[in-house]
């Protein structure tokens, strides 16, 4: 086993927009960041970013929603790097056919003509996976490298959380379901780890832009689409999110110095968006 100083990451979800940043900026830190996820090929892209810029990253590829999967991974990290002492649960997402196309009942769904997309119409396979994927996919990571964490008596653990873990936004049902469990769990997990000297807290990101958002939140011409406009509407700084503007509230978190008596928390980056009720 090679050794480390124990300024070791893992970060699920790491080939994404929002975890990739985090990964580039543990890499920054110091720290030899595992980057697990489903595609190989997006995780690799962050790797080499990392590792061009004097970093040191591993691409692992895992399915978080799976123990056997993500116990894998933690060997293979435990092989590479010994200890680890920071985890990141970014993975996660929604899918379209667990998406209603409408904000309230129409009875046309009940025709299953496909002229209505409601919430009668959905797929409670896939309903059930959004929750399982964002759900389990983050107790099971901390259910894996959690278990080390509390052996070695140190580690900050951050999931994600979202806007809809404070208030159900229309259409995405199952996301919403699952997110405001990750806020449940969070607190749950911080106060079963506290006596372990493990903390666990959660950042909640408002609307930020990724290939998928993108096609919601514009048309092809570049013009803002309706919901997008309904968003900044309740975004007092109207405009959307940056990646890089969840490094410093990351930093924070996983500073035993600056936060060591902060867990159980989740922290809205939001640009004001739970602040205000679009009246």
């Amino acid at each position: 086993m090679k050794q480390s100083d124990g300024k070791v990451a893992v970060v699920t979800g790491a080939g994404g927009l929002l975890c990739s940043e985090m990964a580039r900026a543990l890499a920054k830190k110091g720290y030899k960041v595992a980057l697990l996820g489903r595609t190989l090929e997006k995780l690799e892209k962050v790797e080499q970013q990392i590792n061009r810029s004097g970093g040191t990253a591993l691409s692992i590829p895992t399915d978080v929603s799976s123990e056997t999967s993500v116990k894998a991974a933690a060997e293979i990290v435990r092989k590479e790097w010994g200890s680890y002492s920071v985890l990141i649960n970014g993975a996660g997402g929604n899918q379209a056919e667990a998406l209603t196309n409408t904000t309230a009942f129409d009875e046309r769904e009940l025709l299953d003509d496909g002229s209505v997309k409601g919430f009668f119409n959905l797929s409670m396979d896939t309903f059930l996976s959004v929750i399982n994927i964002n759900t389990m996919g983050t107790v099971i990571p901390c259910f894996v490298f959690g278990r080390e964490m509390a052996r070695q008596k140190k580690g900050a653990i951050i999931n994600f959380a979202s806007m809809t873990s404070f208030r159900p936004i229309t259409k995405v049902a199952a996301y919403s379901i699952a997110k405001g469990g990750i806020v449940n769990f969070t607190q749950w997990l911080a106060t079963y780890l506290a006596p372990a000297g493990v903390r666990v807290n959660a950042i909640a990101p408002g609307f930020f832009l990724n290939d998928r958002s993108r096609k919601i939140m514009y048309y092809e011409d570049g013009t803002q689409t309706d919901r997008a406009k309904n968003v900044l509407h309740h975004t007092p700084m109207k405009r959307f999110g940056e990646a890089k503007e969840l490094i410093g509230c990351m930093n924070w978190l996983i500073d035993e110095e600056t936060s060591g008596f902060v867990t159980g928390v989740t922290i809205p980056i939001d640009g004001g968006f739970l602040a205000d009720p679009g009246i």
